[in-house]
């Protein structure tokens, strides 16, 4: 059993929809978890409320109350890639995920993933990430450092002020081959949460999503593309790259959903969060950051 070094935070709705305790709420927000864990992580004293205080099977539902708790599984995977730190200061951290790493624990991850890593790194207890990579994507994530200035940064993906650059690998058709380069495209539609709950998918109605997508180079039936997402909907990029026709390399979502297999590392999937463009809300210096990785033809 691995359980998690530092505790996991849930506010509790502002609304009760009808949980008497504390304890039916978590019953029903995480379904896939037996009631009987919770009790006897209840009664191990591994729940507590913000400020520190343990909760029993009993204590009652309080709306909008912050709630910690510490994640366990059986067994966790260990991912046998490296991350690194691109660049830090007083307030943010970025890093340079690898592919598979997941950026903070979920699922069967718990200590490996890359908030906890930077955490033992850096010995900062306090670390948050700022915007999410899925556990597919590798590249730059960035990290605060300061609670106090923390929501300056929150507000630079809240607001559309920071640019990230992407590249991605496709199979291209002959035809396409054969267009000069770069060969650009606007994509704009609508993304909605589809099922299985993880997934998106992409559906009638007024766009809420937009990326710039570019094919650069192509070579023996493989293209390598630049894309720039303009707005921030989960799974957006492999969305788009397969509403043209061009699903991302070895992409384990899109178009169909393959066997989940946390231990195959052969296949990783063809996108990579390259760049970061931002001025920064403190200083107001233009800062841009690249990843060390690089995908090839």
């Amino acid at each position: 059993m691995t359980i998690a070094n530092y505790a996991s935070e849930i506010t509790l709705p502002a609304v009760n929809q009808g949980w008497s305790t504390v304890l039916a709420f978590l019953i029903s927000k995480f379904p896939r978890i037996a009631p009987e864990i919770w009790q006897t992580r209840i009664q191990a004293g591994k729940v507590h409320w913000f400020q520190g205080e343990a909760i029993t099977e009993l204590t009652p539902f309080l709306p909008s109350r912050r709630l910690c708790y510490y994640r366990e599984v059986t067994v966790e995977p260990q991912i046998p890639f490296a991350h690194s730190i691109v660049y830090q200061d007083e307030h943010i951290l970025l890093a340079d995920k690898p592919h598979f790493l997941p950026v903070t624990p979920g699922g069967d991850f718990v200590n490996e993933c890359l908030l906890q890593r930077l955490k033992n790194d850096t010995g900062l207890a306090d670390l948050v990430p700022v915007h999410r990579l899925d556990r597919d994507t590798a590249g730059l994530v960035l990290f605060s450092k300061s609670a106090q200035s923390r929501a300056a940064y929150y507000q630079l993906f809240s607001q559309g002020q920071i640019t990230k650059t992407y590249q991605a690998i496709a199979c291209v058709d002959a035809q396409l081959a054969a267009l000069p380069l770069p060969q650009p495209w606007q994509v704009r539609n609508r993304i909605e949460k589809a099922e299985p709950r993880f997934l998106n998918a992409i559906v009638a109605g007024e766009p809420n999503a937009h990326s710039t997508i570019e094919l650069l180079q192509v070579q023996q039936g493989m293209g390598l593309f630049r894309l720039t997402p303009h707005t921030g909907k989960t799974h957006q990029l492999r969305l788009h790259m397969q509403s043209l026709g061009f699903p991302i390399l070895h992409d384990a979502y899109y178009p169909r959903l393959k066997p989940k297999n946390t231990s195959d590392f052969s296949q990783p999937l063809q996108l990579l969060a390259a760049e970061l463009q931002f001025t920064d809300p403190l200083t107001g210096i233009a800062r841009q950051f690249s990843s060390a990785q690089q995908l090839h033809l």
